[in-house]
């Protein structure tokens, strides 16, 4: 199996997505996770540029990786410098890592118009600088910036630069479409042009996703023999992204055969994913190939019942190869196949000839009907599972509640409700302010059940969505509300639908509060079965 090395630019390129922002313990807890998956090289930033990332290479001595090379990058030296005593160079020397990556200009628009310097200067500029750290005892990764742009512009100068990085030790020459314009065809055709023109040479690639091709790209490469591919985890990365290595991990991997990461390290892959994106405060793109929330979700009925026989009938990889599970979505388009597939994932063995099961379907069907959907809530759904199988644990009764706006100003607005729950047939009435009504209300609840319940003050709620659904009914419309929950290791989502926003997001906060006491409940009791079993 032909070695393919993975190099991880999250921390670095990726960190330059608008709206990603990382702390010193952020990068830390990321590149712990991309040791952990397998990757061979992580860029960890540019020392010296700013003190955040001087201080991550400091810490990575005192907690040091166990199998990953960490990486550091920086830029050639100055024009009119000395390698030797540009200072911009001195902090990749202190940072100690074993190999550096070092950036220089390929395409002589940039040279003559960026730079403002002569081709003869850039090409000693990338020389000098690589020839110097190489005496330092570095291993040097040249990360030729523009290179397709440059090349279609001007082949002879591009290919120049590569001698030049070539010639003055650098062991990798990694050929960046950074504009992200290049498509498939002539990534292959130009890797092609350079394996000819420089043989023996071990090249990289490094694609953005200006044009939705980068993966597309570097897989291109790679069949032309390209052996180090550069991307981020997420694809995240500066305008639309970088490579994302969670798609071209698997695709290099299961369909074509090259060897990147251990068989079970790939199984991380999709919790890896899902851990940075939870690091990086941005949601997980549900729809991401491979490791997505739905990447193997199966709604329409005949789809779920060719998939129960046959996976691969509408799958094109087993999940778990990725860390990833089927889902089945209840929608109002399910048949029973769905409903015994969804009663099965959340543990509840059903016979498709038990009355119980058209009764689920035809309660999920009418309630679709008013406006709920259970796609996107399968926490509810499992509620209205167990209701029907008579198995819904009843934690708490709402009796009643209220909300009150106090608009202070045209900026200021406060909210405060009341409710009063019965919890083992005692009522409690408790109230709590909120920087909204939905807020108030969720404040008031955990309130009056923290004392019963304890774990709730470990839930919280991660997203709220409202949608009109029939806009043309003015202030009457129906509303439908999906709020997001999480105890930290788990997330599940719950819906409710009302004519009056406030009741709708009443039902989906109630839901979910009930929902993750269940999760709790379940959680000891599975504790309690290891202990009395050992």
């Amino acid at each position: 199996m032909n070695k393919i090395w993975i190099y991880d630019t999250t921390l670095r390129d990726g960190a330059q997505r608008e709206g990603l922002s990382l702390s010193l313990e952020d990068k830390l807890r990321i590149v712990h996770q991309l040791d952990s998956l397998g990757i061979p090289f992580i860029e960890g930033g540019w020392p010296g540029a700013n003190p955040k990332d001087v201080q991550f290479f400091w810490h990575l001595k005192e907690q040091p990786l166990t199998q990953a090379e960490v990486v550091a990058f920086c830029s050639t030296r100055r024009p009119g410098k000395q390698a030797a005593s540009d200072p911009t160079l001195q902090p990749i020397l202190s940072a100690g890592t074993r190999w550096v990556t070092i950036f220089g200009k390929s395409w002589d628009l940039h040279v003559t118009e960026g730079l403002k310097t002569t081709l003869e200067e850039n090409l000693e500029m990338i020389s000098d600088t690589i020839s110097y750290l190489c005496s330092q005892g570095c291993q040097v990764i040249y990360d030729a910036e523009h290179w397709f742009d440059g090349y279609k512009h001007n082949p002879n100068y591009a290919l120049q630069t590569l001698t030049a990085a070539k010639n003055a030790g650098a062991q990798w020459l990694v050929l960046c479409d950074t504009n992200g314009g290049t498509l498939p065809h002539e990534a292959t055709q130009i890797v092609a042009d350079v394996s000819r023109e420089l043989p023996n040479t071990r090249l990289g690639i490094h694609t953005h996703n200006d044009s939705g091709t980068a993966v597309a790209n570097a897989l291109s490469a790679v069949i032309e023999g390209v052996q180090m591919v550069q991307g981020t985890i997420n694809g995240y990365g500066e305008r639309c992204g970088n490579a994302n290595l969670c798609t071209l991990i698997p695709n290099l991997q299961i369909k074509l055969g090259y060897d990147c990461i251990q068989s079970q390290k790939l199984e991380k892959l999709t919790q890896v994913s899902r851990g940075i994106s939870e690091i990086v405060n941005l949601a997980p793109d549900d729809h991401a190939p491979f490791v997505g929330l739905s990447a193997f979700a199966h709604k329409g009925g005949i789809h779920v019942s060719a998939v129960e026989r046959n996976p691969l009938t509408y799958e094109h990889i087993q999940p778990q190869e990725v860390g990833n599970t089927r889902r089945i979505v209840i929608s109002d388009q399910a048949g029973l196949s769905n409903v015994l597939a969804k009663a099965k994932s959340f543990g509840i063995e059903l016979d498709r000839q038990n009355p119980a099961c058209r009764k689920i379907l035809d309660k999920l069907k009418e309630l679709e009907n008013q406006g709920y959907q259970f796609e996107a809530a399968e926490a509810s759904f499992e509620l209205l599972m167990r209701s029907a199988l008579e198995r819904r644990q009843h934690f708490f009764e709402i009796k009643g509640f209220q909300v009150h706006l106090d608009k202070e100003s045209a900026k200021v607005s406060n909210s405060l409700a009341t409710v009063k729950v019965a919890v083992d047939g005692r009522d409690i009435l408790e109230a709590a302010e909120g920087n909204g009504p939905v807020s108030a209300l969720d404040t008031a609840l955990r309130k009056a059940l923290g004392n019963f319940y304890p774990a709730i003050a470990n839930f919280y709620l991660t997203d709220y969505k409202v949608r009109i659904l029939d806009s043309g009914a003015g202030t009457s419309a129906k509303t439908r509300v999906l709020i997001e929950s999480s105890n930290g290791q788990q997330r599940w989502t719950t819906v409710g639908v009302s004519t009056n926003i406030l009741d709708a997001s009443y039902l989906a906060v109630i839901e979910g509060l009930e929902y993750g006491l269940m999760l709790e409940s379940q959680s000891q009791e599975n504790a309690v079965s290891v202990v009395i079993v050992n």
